[in-house]
C-alpha cells in the first residue's frame, strides 16, 4: 500500500467528518496539529505522528488528477485530501487508507488508489511506535541523515505537492541536499526536476536489474555514507570516474513525441498598479489560442487561472521571492513555473514554459515571431530562449534518457538591444539577421538559429550568438 493516500471528495470534509476518519486508530489514538493547524497527526504513544493529514484544497481545474494520479475525479470544483502514512509502520499505512475510506464514505467520492480503500473497523495498532525526532517531526521526510533528507514517494507523477514543498524548504534550511526515492515506472514533474538542483540531491529510481540509478543521469547508485551516491567502477580514475549508466536508462524508443519549451524573463518597475502573469499568459494564448487553465504555488494547480489573484498573493509575500506553477488542459499539456522577485532592476518575473505535442502534431513554430513581439512590446521582455526537442508529450518526465532540446530562437528585449554597443545587436556572424520587433527606434530583436532542429547544431550556433553579443 502506498505511504500516500488521497481522498478525492465533490463536498468539503467537515470537521466532524475529519474526525470520524481520524478515529480509525481508536478513540484512544492522540491527534496533534503542525503548521498553525494546517496538518492534523494521528500520534503513538509518544507523540510521534503515525498519519499526518493536510487541510482539504479545493481543485477548480480539470484534469490535475487525471495528470498526477491517472485517475478520474469528480467534477470541479472538488476537495483534495491527502494523507501521509509513517514509513515502514505497516499499521501507519493502513490507517491512512482506513482514514480516506471513511471520508470518501461520509461525503462523497473516492479513495487514491484504489487499493488504498480498506476497511472503516478501528485499525489495530496499540503498541506500534515510529521513528523519533527530528526525521518524524517531518511529515515529508522518510530519512534524515548529517548529508541528505530522503523522501519516499509512491505515486504515479512525483509532483511538487505540499507535502514536498515544506521538504525542500526543510532540508534547504538545515543546509541538506533533498533525495526523493520512486518505483520503476514512476516520472517526475518538470517543477520538481527543476527544483532539486544538483548534487546531493537527486530523483532515485528503484530498478530490478541495477538497484538504484539516478533518473534524470542514469548513474547507478548505491546508500553509502548516509546519501544515495553513484557507484565507482573499479577501474575509474580521477579524469575519468567511469560510473556505470542503468540499463532502463538507456531504453529509449523515439515515439515522435516533442515539446516546445520557452524561458523569458521580464523586468517590470516596482509600480502598485503592476499586474503578474500577463505575459505568460500572452505566450500561451499566442501558442495554444486560449490562456492557462490554472494555478496554483504548489501541485496540483488548483486555481482557475487569474492574474489578478496572483499578483495579490505574490504582494503579500514582498519583499521575499514568490513561486508559481501554472497548467494547461488536457487537450494542449502544458505546464509553467514563474518566479516573481524584487531586484534593484524593479520586479523581474522568471517564466520556464514547456508544451507537448503527439507525433501526428505540430508545434506552432511560425507563431514565435508574434509571442515574442507582444512580450517586447507589452511586457518588458528582457530575454527570451525557445528551444525544440524529443519528449513525452504530457510534459512528464520519464526515468530514461531524453535529449537536450535545440535551440530554435533567441529574443533580445528593447532595452538590452539600446545598451548594447555600436551595431553589434543588429549585425551578427550567423547566415540568418535578426528580425526587428516593435517600434523603428526602439525595437528588440529576434535571432532565427539556423541549425537543423533534428540536430545539435543549433547548440553551435547559439554559442557563436553569445559570444558576439557578449564581444568576445
Amino acid at each position: 500500500m502506498t505511504k500516500d493516500v488521497i481522498a478525492l471528495t465533490p463536498r468539503m470534509p467537515d470537521p466532524w467528518a475529519v474526525l470520524a476518519g481520524l478515529l480509525s486508530g481508536g478513540p484512544d489514538k492522540l491527534v496533534g496539529t503542525r503548521g498553525d493547524g494546517a496538518v492534523i497527526q494521528l500520534c503513538d504513544a509518544q507523540g510521534r505522528p503515525l498519519v499526518s493529514v493536510e487541510a482539504p484544497l479545493l481543485v477548480s481545474v480539470e484534469g490535475e488528477a487525471e495528470r498526477l494520479l491517472g485517475t478520474t475525479a469528480p467534477p470541479v470544483p472538488y476537495w483534495w485530501t491527502e494523507a501521509r502514512a509513517t514509513t515502514g509502520v505497516a499499521e501507519a499505512e493502513q490507517l491512512a487508507g482506513a482514514f480516506a475510506t471513511r471520508l470518501a464514505a461520509l461525503v462523497g467520492g473516492s479513495a487514491w488508489p484504489p487499493d488504498a480503500a480498506g476497511s472503516l473497523a478501528v485499525v489495530k495498532s496499540d503498541g506500534v511506535s515510529v521513528a523519533p525526532e527530528p526525521a518524524a517531526a517531518q511529515p515529508a521526510i522518510d530519512v534524515l541523515t548529517a548529508k541528505v533528507a530522503v523522501v519516499i514517494q509512491d505515486r504515479p507523477v512525483v509532483a511538487m505537492t505540499a507535502w514536498l514543498s515544506d521538504a525542500f524548504r526543510a532540508a534547504a534550511e538545515a543546509g541538506l541536499g533533498l533525495q526523493i526515492v520512486s518505483p520503476a515506472g514512476t516520472t517526475l514533474s518538470p517543477v520538481v526536476r527543476d527544483a532539486l538542483g544538483g548534487w546531493p540531491s537527486r530523483w532515485i529510481v528503484q530498478d530490478d536489474r541495477d538497484g538504484y540509478y539516478d533518473g534524470l543521469t542514469g548513474a547507478v547508485l548505491r546508500w553509502q555514507d548516509g546519501a544515495f551516491d553513484p557507484v565507482i567502477s573499479p577501474d575509474a580514475t580521477e579524469d575519468d570516474p567511469r560510473t556505470p549508466v542503468a540499463a532502463a536508462y538507456q531504453e529509449v524508443h523515439d515515439t515522435g513525441e516533442r515539446q516546445l519549451g520557452l524561458t523569458f524573463r521580464m523586468v517590470h518597475p516596482a509600480d502598485e498598479r503592476l499586474v503578474l502573469g500577463g505575459g505568460l499568459e500572452t505566450v500561451w494564448r499566442e501558442l495554444t489560442g486560449e490562456p492557462p487553465a490554472g494555478w496554483g504555488t504548489s501541485e496540483p494547480a488548483n486555481l482557475p487561472w487569474s492574474p489578478a489573484r496572483l499578483t495579490d498573493v505574490a504582494h503579500e509575500r514582498a519583499p521575499e521571492p514568490t513561486w508559481f506553477v501554472a497548467v494547461g488542459n488536457r487537450s494542449r499539456p502544458g505546464i509553467a513555473t514563474v518566479r516573481v522577485t524584487r531586484t534593484k532592476a524593479g520586479v523581474e518575473e522568471e517564466v520556464t514554459l514547456a508544451f507537448g505535442y503527439g507525433a501526428d502534431e505540430e508545434p506552432p513554430l511560425d507563431a514565435l515571431p508574434a509571442a515574442a513581439e507582444a512580450l517586447a512590446a507589452r511586457h518588458r521582455l528582457q530575454s527570451m530562449l525557445v528551444q525544440l526537442r524529443k519528449a513525452r508529450r504530457d510534459v512528464a518526465v520519464p526515468p530514461h534518457f531524453e535529449g537536450p532540446g535545440v535551440p530554435l530562437a533567441f529574443v533580445l528585449g528593447a532595452e538590452e538591444v539600446r545598451a548594447m554597443p555600436g551595431d553589434r545587436a543588429r549585425r551578427t556572424p550567423l547566415s540568418e539577421q535578426p528580425v526587428r520587433l516593435g517600434p523603428r527606434t526602439r525595437p528588440a530583436l529576434y535571432y532565427p538559429l539556423p541549425g537543423n532542429p533534428s540536430d545539435l547544431a543549433g547548440w553551435q550556433d547559439f554559442e557563436t550568438l553569445m559570444r558576439h553579443l557578449k564581444g568576445a
